[in-house]
């Protein structure tokens, strides 16, 4: 199961990247996340429907420090639907 989601609020320059690299790592989630030049987080993750479920769930909180005010969730564009072997740090766009 793969999906694409967008994250608002307090995200970036609170560790909010590394931290959801940690959670994905620690429930087995392949995919990636980025950086958004509109001040949000971007992921697109990878997984078991109870992995995906705990870790959306988790992005909609973040670690310490994040204040998420909004999480959009859906299918990935096509382009990006394709087997992900690990979790990666992707450039900011």
């Amino acid at each position: 199961m793969t999906r694409h989601i967008r994250v608002s609020g307090r995200v970036q320059g609170v560790g909010y990247r590394a931290a959801l690299l940690d959670e994905a790592a620690r429930l087995g989630v392949t995919g990636w996340v980025r950086n958004r030049a509109d001040g949000s987080v971007e992921a697109l993750v990878q997984g078991s429907g109870e992995s995906l479920k705990r870790l959306i769930d988790w992005a909609r909180r973040g670690p310490p420090g994040a204040r998420v005010t909004r999480l959009d969730e859906h299918p990935p564009a096509a382009e990006l639907d394709r087997p992900y072997s690990a979790f990666e740090l992707w450039p900011s766009l």
